[in-house]
Formats: structure tokens, C-alpha cells, sequence
């Protein structure tokens, strides 16, 4: 699928594809992510064939702000600092999910990632589309694209819609389970982090 031009990217049509069931490349303030309905379990099923990734291995999911966090997970007190803390930012965080949060997206667990990513075109379309899943745009086993023109053709040929916003800084989220203070993946961050946890 070709790409949207950075001067013309169509943040619309891009949510549109997402309610229609299909998948989207869209940039972060790490690297391109994919797509879907985090809602849709025909969707969420698609992101892992796309990426040729073990169904064992949860999914992200990406929301527009503090609040929606709330809508979908149940944070606690010590979670919610830790969000106003870091986040919009390149770190997701292991909540207690809701209900309406899919089990093929979590891999059966109780415990969902959440990601508001600083960047203004995911959360656009975030905005639109609503929750969206957030896992980088690769087949898994793979290097992570930060610009377009480094993405799959597997990961191209199974999306609708491209959006190109050029070169992304690349890296990629901490991940944090304040549960049991466990980092489960070093990224941006890290330090600040644990730091933060020490101290509350």
C-alpha cells in the first residue's frame, strides 16, 4: 500500500480503515507502529498474522490521554502518579484492564499495556479510531522501521493505510509493571524510571 505523503497525511482515512477491521502503519516518537482495533478481536488476530507473532505474546494498546486510560483499566492510586508522570511519552504501562479489553489482546492475562504516545499523529488517531494497538510496524524477529521505506512488504501488503511523517528517533518504549516494580523492557526512560520507583 503506498504511503500517505507527510504533506498530506489523512489521519481519517486511517481511523476509517481501523473501524472497517482493517490495519494501519502510523508513526510514534520511537518507531512506526500498526494498527488495529484493540477492541476487535478479528483485528487484534490479524496484527499477529501480519507480524508472524506467537499468539502467547501480548499486545499493546494506544489511547489518546490520561482519561481514556481510565475508560479501559482500572489504575491504581500509585499507578495513576505514574501516569501523569510519563505519559504522553515512550512508555507503556501494565494495568489491570476492563472487561471489554479482549483476551486475545493480552494473551488471556488480566494485565493490559498501555501506551499515549507523544506523538501527535498516533494520538489523532487514537482520537478517532479509539483504542488502537501498539506494537511496532515489523515481522516479528525483525528490525523495527523508523521510516516508511524500511517497513516489510509482509507488513505493506497487509495494510490499507500508510501514514509517512518521515524518519522517527527509533528506540523503543519502556515497559513497566508497577504491580511488582518490574521494568520487563529497557527503553526511553529507564533511568527516570527507576528512579521514580524507588522513591514512591
Amino acid at each position: 500500500m503506498p504511503a500517505v505523503p507527510s504533506d498530506d497525511i489523512d489521519i481519517e482515512r486511517a481511523a476509517r480503515a481501523i473501524e472497517a477491521g482493517e490495519l494501519v502503519v502510523y508513526p510514534t516518537e520511537t518507531v512506526y507502529g500498526l494498527g488495529a482495533d484493540a477492541l476487535d478481536i478479528e483485528a487484534v488476530e490479524s496484527v499477529f498474522e501480519a507480524k508472524g507473532r506467537g499468539r502467547s505474546d501480548p499486545l499493546s494498546m494506544a489511547v489518546a490521554d490520561l482519561a481514556t486510560v481510565r475508560e479501559y483499566t482500572r489504575p491504581t492510586e500509585r499507578e495513576r502518579a505514574f501516569i501523569e508522570a510519563f505519559l504522553p511519552g515512550p512508555v507503556t504501562v501494565v494495568l489491570e484492564r476492563k472487561p471489554m479489553v479482549p483476551d486475545v489482546l493480552t494473551a488471556g492475562s488480566e494485565r493490559v499495556g498501555i501506551r499515549v504516545p507523544d506523538h501527535e499523529v498516533a494520538l489523532e488517531l487514537a482520537r478517532q479510531a479509539g483504542p488502537i494497538t501498539a506494537t511496532s510496524a515489523n515481522v516479528s524477529g525483525t528490525g523495527s522501521a523508523r521510516s516508511v521505506e524500511e517497513l516489510d512488504e509482509a507488513i505493506q501488503d497487509a495494510t490499507a493505510v500508510v501514514l509517512d511523517s518521515g524518519e522517527t528517533p527509533g528506540g523503543g518504549s519502556t515497559v513497566v509493571d508497577l504491580e511488582n516494580d518490574e521494568i520487563h523492557r529497557r527503553g526511553a526512560r529507564a533511568d527516570e524510571i527507576d528512579a521514580w520507583l524507588s522513591e514512591h
